[in-house]
């Protein structure tokens, strides 16, 4: 193989657990615009159960959050790309999804030792306060405007400064972890068109068809998502419907869409002191009680908001969707099942006691074996 070297089209990876130890050999044997399938099962190591692990195995570390999903997708793609620019290579997210209790990233592969030095600028580590969960990302590398060469170069100091500006309580660093489109939506928009000519042949057509109605709506230049049940929760205040705090970004001049990751994900290109003041002025309409000690509610709320929300309807805002974007489980307790192994060893005596059952139903004694 060494001598005559064969370059595939199509890889797919789909491993029981993590295919972390097989995504180096994988780079190399895809053709230039091939496509590589990746499957990563072990879910509790991406999302931030097993940081070490996964840092171990992905070269990143997670944070624990509500965007865990999307980020462990994010992890993922990180680490293909780290190992393809190993070899002078890069990738092209196709589609990424999370469903079910896996994800699954389709990536495109190309060869090109000048896109490789771009890599940094896809690359961002995430901070997270503890307090109020509020996010921050910063690129690794930088652009220099100065220089046309158009190069990579280290990035400048954190963004954030030691305490949370909305809190007051610390950041936690996480990362690194790809902060590019991670979905093609002209190709999701292409496909769920395709799909829906021809529903009858899907059998999962219920199901393929929501995962891509929901790619097709998401931001692709907003990297994770704030859930509006999480920010309530935080300031322990009534929620706002959707289509409200929908109007307020969009009449503030932002943009936001769902995820297909979670039903009640908010992804925007708001930065997070934005969010905050909708919610400081949606407690001025909805007045809540003050909390004891240093509760992060009550350093947020003691701040004037600098944007006065509007929660009137906007136009372009959430409208009656014809098919939905989340199906049910296909049965009850649906989840990951027992990894493939050896079988389970059967005591000699059940042997007996089915060959002797089978017996007597042959001889007809019924009456002993209802006994």
């Amino acid at each position: 193989m060494s001598q005559h070297p064969v370059m595939l089209l199509k890889v797919d990876l789909d491993p029981y657990g993590s295919p972390a130890a097989f995504l180096d050999s994988a780079v190399q044997c895809v053709a230039d615009g091939g496509i590589l399938m990746c499957s990563a099962t072990d879910m509790a190591v991406l999302a931030g159960g097993n940081p070490e692990v996964c840092f171990s195995k992905y070269g990143s570390y997670p944070v624990r959050g509500k965007y865990c999903h999307e980020m462990a997708l994010r992890i993922l793609l990180a680490c293909i790309e780290s190992h393809a620019i190993r070899h002078k290579r890069y990738i092209v997210p196709v589609i990424s999804v999370h469903m079910d209790f896996y994800i699954r990233v389709f990536v495109r592969i190309f060869t090109s030792a000048s896109t490789v030095k771009t890599s940094p600028l896809k690359i961002s580590h995430v901070y997270q306060c503890v307090g109020c969960n509020s996010f921050h990302l910063q690129n690794v590398g930088r652009i220099n405007s100065k220089d046309k060469r158009n190069v990579a170069l280290p990035n400048f100091c954190p963004t954030v400064p030691q305490e949370c500006c909305e809190c007051g309580h610390k950041f936690v660093m996480g990362g690194p972890i790809w902060s590019d489109p991670i979905h093609d939506k002209e190709w999701a928009t292409s496909i769920l068109s395709n799909v829906q000519a021809m529903s009858g042949a899907y059998p999962a057509y219920a199901k393929i068809s929501a995962v891509l109605t929901s790619v097709s709506q998401e931001l692709v230049n907003a990297p994770l998502f704030v859930s509006l049940h999480s920010l309530c929760a935080t300031l322990k205040c009534t929620n706002p419907t959707m289509a409200m705090f929908h109007s307020a970004l969009r009449n503030a001049g932002y943009q936001i869409s769902g995820s297909h990751v979670d039903p009640l994900a908010l992804k925007t290109d708001a930065p997070m002191s934005v969010i905050w003041d909708i919610m400081r002025c949606w407690v001025k309409l909805h007045p809540v009680k003050s909390r004891p000690g240093a509760d992060p509610s009550n350093r947020i709320l003691s701040q004037e908001p600098k944007l006065q929300a509007s929660f009137s309807q906007a136009t372009g805002g959430l409208v009656a969707r014809k098919s939905p974007r989340f199906v049910p489980n296909p049965e009850k307790y649906w989840g990951p099942k027992a990894k493939a192994g050896r079988p389970l060893k059967t005591p000699h005596m059940d042997n007996c006691e089915f060959r002797f059952t089978a017996n007597t139903l042959e001889a007809g004694d019924r009456t002993s074996i209802s006994k």
